[in-house]
């Protein structure tokens, strides 16, 4: 039987407790917004249910690291470490995936996933343009560029033996200043004929960082690992020397059964209490007596995506799952399964080149710069940056809450047929509608 999401929650699952998760208090919350660290009394504290909190499911990053450091505004104002923007260093570079040379012409199926029977033909990888156009409107304020020439992947052994290996050791990523070595391998699993290596990918950013960059974020279509012990990777931000790399590869719709991918309980409708109840359940001795805590949990709120809420009506979430809904179940066309990728490597790009701001893992709020130990967690977390994140991106840009969030709804509206971009504006317009623009602007400096 389909799943209606009849109930939501926003508190964190009853898992947090036997993960050892303790989530700082609402004015701890509010603080943490704030330049000086501190909140009086008569600061309001966020709506739950426009933020709800981390889900925290059995085998998500944070329940893996409870003890994660958090950041707040002013620790991340106070990072030595973190690179300033300057008037003569504020550009995003976006590198598309690169060309492949006809010595190289091999690679071209080691980017295509080895599913036996399957169209993945027919669905089409994620525009570049559309990439880049989001990333404008996530760090509006700030120009977002493409990088040129474009790199391009070439044969790293120019010798005419007949006798080559079918999977080299290297390729050669030609930047115009130089061709970079690049180990492969096979792929562990098999999903994929042949990987790159994450770390000789981040190196070759370096080396192409334009003189005006602030950022710059390579993509590419290949499986990507970055250590002997890796199945794979979807990428990696080195934030202190502003690059990162991302792949689309494990992103591709077809592979969802593979990882485990449960398409019908993504953001937003990853709030569904049912679906919660039930991971949790899986994870946990059904014998095991909770402690006093576990009480608590057992007393949160459940907010009904039917019936009317406590808060203003419709809530952001709510809003955010009646668009979801409002989309086929279980997509099967190329169309929407091309769709339903570019939302998956949009959201990524737009948090591997969060922690070249020097923001790292969100564990205060369910929010897009949360760590993701999985594709099925990656595709449970939402869009949008929480309270605490998105001040340091509004220091960053220089913009505006309204102004980015107009921006954002702007993309949204030309991509009417994808379900995470109509979810993700429903969210905005609801936020806005609630007038807490002003309060984010307040806080912003």
């Amino acid at each position: 039987m389909t799943c209606k999401h009849a109930v939501l929650t926003f508190e964190i699952s009853p898992h947090a407790e036997h993960a050892g998760y303790i989530r700082a208090p609402a004015e701890k919350l509010v603080a943490a917004a704030l330049p000086s660290g501190t909140a009086s009394k008569q600061t309001s504290s966020t709506s739950i249910s426009t933020f709800p909190a981390p889900l925290l499911l059995p085998s998500d990053e944070l329940a893996l690291d409870s003890h994660c450091p958090p950041q707040s505004l002013r620790s991340w104002l106070r990072e030595k470490d973190r690179n300033p923007l300057t008037s003569d260093r504020n550009v995003i570079y976006v590198a598309a995936p690169p060309r492949i040379d006809s010595n190289a012409d091999f690679m071209r199926s080691w980017a295509h996933p080895q599913t036996h029977g399957s169209p993945s033909a027919d669905v089409t990888i994620p525009s570049f343009e559309d990439v880049v156009d989001y990333l404008k409107a996530f760090y509006h304020g700030l120009p977002v560029k493409n990088l040129a020439p474009k790199p391009s992947f070439t044969s790293w052994d120019k010798s005419k033996s007949k006798t080559k290996a079918k999977i080299p050791k290297y390729i050669g990523l030609d930047i115009s200043t130089e061709c970079v070595g690049i180990r492969t391998r096979a792929s562990p699993d098999g999903i994929f004929a042949s990987q790159l290596n994450l770390d000789d990918l981040l190196d070759a950013a370096i080396s192409t960082l334009p003189e005006d960059a602030y950022a710059l974020l390579l993509l590419v279509d290949h499986d990507l690992f970055e250590s002997d012990d890796d199945e794979f990777v979807c990428g990696r931000a080195y934030g202190g020397s502003r690059v990162a790399v991302i792949s689309t590869a494990r992103y591709h719709p077809l592979l969802d059964h593979k990882h485990n991918v449960d398409r019908l309980h993504a953001w937003p409708a990853s709030h569904c209490a049912e679906y919660i109840k039930k991971c949790c359940a899986s994870a946990e001795p059904s014998s095991k007596r909770p402690k006093k805590k576990a009480k608590l949990q057992s007393e949160v709120p459940l907010i009904s995506a039917q019936s009317t809420s406590p808060e203003p009506s419709p809530s952001p979430i709510h809003a955010a799952l009646s668009a979801f809904t409002s989309f086929p179940l279980n997509p099967t066309s190329p169309a929407a399964l091309s769709s339903l990728w570019l939302g998956r490597v949009c959201r990524t790009a737009s948090h591997e080149l969060g922690h070249c701001f020097g923001i790292e893992h969100c564990v205060y709020y369910a929010c897009s710069m949360q760590g993701s130990s999985s594709l099925a967690e990656d595709s449970r977390q939402p869009p949008y940056l929480c309270p605490i994140d998105l001040v340091k991106v509004l220091h960053a840009t220089g913009t505006t809450v309204e102004s980015r969030y107009q921006a954002l709804i702007s993309f949204c509206a030309r991509h009417q047929d994808n379900q995470l971009f109509v979810s993700y504006a429903a969210w905005i317009q609801a936020h806005m509608d609630r007038s807490m623009c002003q309060e984010a602007d307040k806080v912003a400096i």
